[in-house]
């Protein structure tokens, strides 16, 4: 299976942001550690901090990615554009959040992509994105 992680604003960060929520671990640190836990697939990754470059990445996913693993950010709650890039593409796509955004400010308590994903999993830190891979692996 050929995955996709994409990340968006902020999560450049991770690791150095905010670490009592989001942890002390950076992408770059658990990328590898999450490809060998799945040798026999691809797992590339891409962020933006640019709304556009994300919707563009997930048009470039139609066709090229068995599944898509997005964690918007900020844009989860404000992004009526991803909601409709994520409605508009075929390739299954799961929303990410490292924290649990239904225990965190009333204002991130609104996911507008969440009904255009095939799940959500967030509360479990950078653990979220092993279990978005596998909920991509078992559909």
């Amino acid at each position: 299976m050929k995955l996709l992680i994409l990340n968006g604003p902020n999560l450049n960060l991770q690791g150095r942001r905010d670490r009592a929520v989001y942890g002390a671990e950076s992408f770059e640190e658990f990328i590898p550690r999450l490809r060998t836990l799945y040798p026999l697939h691809s797992i590339d990754y891409a962020q933006s901090n640019i709304e556009g470059e994300l919707i563009d990445a997930l048009h470039r996913a139609e066709g090229s990615y068995d599944g898509v693993l997005l964690n918007a950010g900020g844009y989860t709650h404000t992004s009526v554009a991803l909601r409709d890039a994520i409605d508009a593409v075929s390739v299954p796509v799961v929303e990410i959040h490292i924290s649990n955004i239904a225990a965190r400010e009333e204002f991130r308590h609104t996911s507008l992509i969440g009904s255009m994903a095939v799940g959500t999993i967030a509360g479990f830190g950078l653990d979220s994105y092993r279990l978005g891979i596998e909920a991509l692996l078992n559909r």
